[in-house]
């Protein structure tokens, strides 16, 4: 991401620029503090997600909505959600990431999508858990972060002070897919309750989280793939 300044005054740059850049460099320190503090607590997460897709060249937005989990067993993660259509209900997919392995389960054609992870297990994984439970060690590493400061976000009628991080990815290969991420994270917790992903043609996807719950038993059976002896599997 190329950062625009003007230096029209130098005198003013100087004098008024960089006590708010210091000042952003120390939130953001704090902030990614809290974050590997929030990150040695979790051991899941279980929430209502609503994701909207945005396609630039239709102007059309495509909404979907379901539960989701998160899981953290030492380094290992696991993630699965129930993709459904909002007006609908209908289940569109069952997603379940586990040991490096994605899976996407479509109901309507009977058929299981798998990606395999291999050496981009941790890229893959830096986009699937966004701000859920990783620690700011770790986002860091992957990513150029901007503070864009404080915010708050309303939550089952609770004010939720939240801080809004824009991301690029220190990969040159992601931009061709994500030019920036922004999430607004709970800190404290160490969850997301909103990331928007933009892509070079101006289509973007809004995630919005609620009802999160933090360290519960999850109830994988309500994530199961019901597949049958008809059930067909694609592999990439």
């Amino acid at each position: 991401m190329k950062v625009l300044r003007s230096f029209a005054s130098v005198a003013l740059a100087v004098g008024l620029s960089m006590p708010l850049i210091h000042a952003q460099e120390s939130q953001l320190s704090t902030v990614l503090s809290q974050l590997d503090a929030a990150s040695q607590r979790f051991k899941s997460a279980r929430a209502d997600f609503k994701w909207d897709y945005y396609e630039r060249v239709v102007r059309d937005t495509t909404t979907q909505t379901g539960p989701i989990y998160f899981e953290r067993n030492g380094t290992a993660i696991q993630m699965g959600a129930v993709v459904a259509d909002p007006t609908t209900k209908k289940t569109q997919r069952v997603i379940e990431y586990k040991g490096g392995v994605l899976q996407m389960f479509d109901p309507g054609v009977d058929q299981i999508t798998v990606l395999h992870a291999g050496n981009n297990q941790a890229q893959y994984e830096s986009f699937l858990t966004l701000g859920f439970g990783g620690s700011g060690k770790d986002l860091a590493r992957i990513w150029n972060i901007t503070d864009q400061g404080t915010e708050s976000i309303t939550d089952n009628g609770q004010s939720i002070k939240v801080e809004k991080l824009d991301l690029v990815a220190k990969d040159p290969s992601v931009k061709n897919t994500f030019t920036h991420v922004t999430i607004w994270v709970d800190p404290t917790r160490g969850v997301p309750l909103k990331q928007v992903f933009n892509t070079p043609s101006g289509d973007y996807r809004t995630a919005t989280y609620s009802n999160i719950k933090l360290n519960g038993s999850i109830d994988k059976g309500s994530f199961k793939m019901h597949t049958d002896s008809h059930t067909t599997t694609v592999n990439h």
